[in-house]
C-alpha cells in the first residue's frame, strides 16, 4: 500500500483545514488509515483512524469535536482519506502522517505496516 498526504499549509489560529490521504497498491479495504502527528521534539502521536469501509471510527479524546476523520469506500473506488480539522491553535502545528494497518488495532505507530511522507500543518497565533 503506498499513501500520499496533502493538503497541509499555514493557517491562522482558529481555522480550518483538510488533509487528505490517497491510497493506491493492494485492496485497501483490508486496512484501517489513520492519522498521526509528529509535533517537534515529540513522538508521533495517535490523532484519527477508521476502517476503510468507515463503519467505526476512533479518536484521539482530545481532539474529538474538533477533527473529523472520513472518506474511504466500500467499493474501493474512492480511495482517499480525509481529516478534517477545525478550531486549530497553535498546539496542532506538526507534520501529519497517515498510514495503513491490517492489525486491528489503531493506536500506536507500531500497529501499522504502511506510512506515507506526512505533510507540514502551522497554526500561527
Amino acid at each position: 500500500v503506498q499513501l500520499q498526504a496533502s493538503g497541509g499549509g499555514l493557517v491562522q489560529a482558529g481555522g480550518s483545514l483538510r488533509l487528505s490521504c490517497v491510497a493506491s497498491g493492494r485492496t485497501v479495504s483490508d486496512y484501517a488509515v489513520g492519522w498521526f502527528r509528529q509535533r517537534r521534539g515529540n513522538e508521533r502521536e495517535f490523532v484519527a483512524a477508521m476502517n476503510w469501509n468507515g463503519v467505526n471510527s476512533y479518536y484521539e479524546d482530545s481532539l474529538k469535536g474538533r477533527f473529523t476523520i472520513s472518506g474511504g469506500s466500500r467499493d474501493n473506488a474512492k480511495k482517499t482519506v480525509y481529516l478534517q480539522m477545525n478550531s486549530l491553535e497553535p498546539e496542532d502545528t506538526a507534520r501529519y502522517y497517515c498510514a495503513a494497518t491490517g492489525a486491528g488495532t489503531y493506536y500506536y505507530p507500531n500497529d501499522y505496516n504502511y506510512w506515507g511522507q506526512g505533510t507540514q500543518v502551522t497554526v500561527s497565533s
